[in-house]
């Protein structure tokens, strides 16, 4: 009789752990509602940026790296970071594991070993100089060409003056170090 009591306490309890988890989830993705940013395919930007000239950021990430998730659920849900991407930049999330080939700069650029787990895309090993540290951002110009390379999470207050810099077209113009004691 005993063990009959524990097993239905035992059931209960997964079944209220179970209800309070999916609220809880549910709750804390509709309380991030609001503007977002466009995130478009690598194809996609290079394809608008041809018509209409734009910088381009790209966000390399994996599926398995947890400061690319809190980079997305903090950093780029910000207001003023989403604003200022979507106004300024093409903004692409290139998972440097994915296995689909990529065209760019009439190269191919495949994932050697997509069978294999953490096999990296050549282009995210080519936009990266070979560093897989993830995440990582690299700012294309309006010519698609490489410009700049940040590493790692990112807070807005520390990301915002860097997609301003590049954004602005400052980079242009001063050294970082320049733009910064202007912006004093």
């Amino acid at each position: 009789m005993k063990s009959t009591h524990y097993g239905q306490r035992l059931l209960l309890f997964f079944i209220f752990s179970l209800y309070t988890g999916l609220y809880a989830q549910e709750s804390t993705s509709s309380s991030k509602e609001g503007p977002s940013i466009k995130w478009i395919s690598f194809e996609e930007a290079i394809t608008l940026n041809q018509k209409k000239p734009k910088m381009i950021l790209v966000d390399i990430y994996t599926d398995w790296c947890g400061w690319c998730k809190k980079m997305d659920k903090e950093t780029f849900t910000d207001p003023e970071v989403v604003k200022y991407i979507n106004k300024k930049y093409y903004a692409v999330k290139l998972n440097a594991e994915q296995k689909e080939a990529i065209r760019f700069k009439e190269q191919d650029f495949v994932n050697p070993h997509p069978d294999k787990a953490k096999s990296t895309h050549e282009l995210a090993s080519a936009l990266l100089k070979n560093e897989r540290l993830y995440p990582s951002y690299v700012i294309l110009d309006k010519h698609s060409d490489w410009t700049h390379k940040l590493r790692g999470y990112q807070k807005a207050e520390t990301l915002l003056p860097v997609l301003h810099f590049y954004g602005d077209g400052d980079y242009l113009k001063m050294s970082w170090l320049e733009y910064l004691k202007k912006e004093k």
